[in-house]
């Protein structure tokens, strides 16, 4: 029998998450509305919008009918996971929208729809700031006992495997195939991203007890592997990359040089994201967890 139960719709969480349903649902309908694009980053926008939309509307809707906990996973860490995800996707979307379709695409479009434009772009900031203060409000407070995905670790390794996903979205085989250390970066990306989509997979499986040896243990020492590999990921991506490379002259929008540029800043981010998800990892253990 289905219980209603409306007080999933009154509490700080289902406030926020019916704004971001809202908001979510304004910005694709106020881009749907001008036309179509065959850009690619147009229809990342509004991949994104839809379905951010749809998996919060689900989510409140379980929520709603207490179908929720029937569920044979971790819905915390679900829910946790996604608002981070969401979050990271809104805010791409965001100065995606912004610096490319705005202000260099914004000549195809009649000056009667830039006011549709702009509102899809405030929108989608306002539901950016809504989905991370969904992350504050379902993260883990100190002394609160809660699913991994719901700690700082947990949201680090949606980080991780969010910025890895760019990552691949620059490489391009033709260019890294020519250089075995590009081919051991991509290596380091891969492997890296494989482990913390597995944690992210796992966790909200519930099947972290499937590990032979303690989690927590085998966490810090994929961590510590994860940065030292990604330390030469930093150090071998720009020496093959640019060397006796240059950016050229006719450089603009869409030049794979760009996607280089964009990788290396990727990899020193990962890299400080993993070096953070390791300290924080060494304190769970060995600090909080003895007191």
């Amino acid at each position: 029998m289905v219980t209603l139960d409306f007080r999933t719709l009154t509490v700080p969480v289902g406030i926020v998450r019916i704004l971001e349903v809202i908001l979510t649902c304004i910005s694709f309908s106020l881009v749907a509305s001008v036309g179509h694009s065959t850009s690619p980053f147009w229809t990342w926008c509004m991949f994104t919008w839809c379905f951010c939309f749809c998996i919060t509307f689900l989510i409140l809707f379980l929520e709603f009918i207490s179908l929720s906990a029937k569920f044979p996973i971790s819905w915390d860490d679900f829910t946790t996971a996604f608002a981070m995800l969401a979050t990271l996707m809104v805010c791409g979307v965001f100065f995606v929208f912004f610096t490319l379709i705005l202000l260099l695409f914004a000549s195809v479009f009649n000056c009667s729809t830039c006011g549709k434009q702009i509102g899809a772009t405030v929108t989608s900031c306002l539901a950016f700031i809504l989905y991370a203060v969904e992350v504050g409000l379902t993260r883990a407070k100190p002394d609160e006992i809660s699913g991994f995905l719901a700690t700082v670790p947990g949201l680090l390794k949606v980080l991780e495997a969010f910025v890895a996903c760019i990552i691949f979205i620059c490489l391009d085989y033709n260019w890294y195939s020519r250089f075995p250390g590009l081919q051991w970066c991509v290596a380091v990306y891969c492997l890296c991203f494989i482990f913390a989509l597995l944690v992210i997979i796992f966790t909200i499986g519930r099947l972290l007890s499937l590990f032979p040896v303690p989690f927590d243990k085998v966490l810090i020492v994929c961590n510590v592997v994860a940065v030292l590999m990604y330390i030469t990921a930093v150090v071998i991506w720009p020496v093959y990359s640019f060397k006796n490379n240059p950016r050229p002259s006719n450089c603009s929008r869409g030049c794979s040089w760009n996607n280089l540029a964009v990788i290396t800043f990727m990899t020193c981010f990962n890299l400080v994201a993993y070096i953070v998800d390791t300290i924080y990892s060494f304190r769970l253990v060995f600090f909080i967890s003895r007191t």
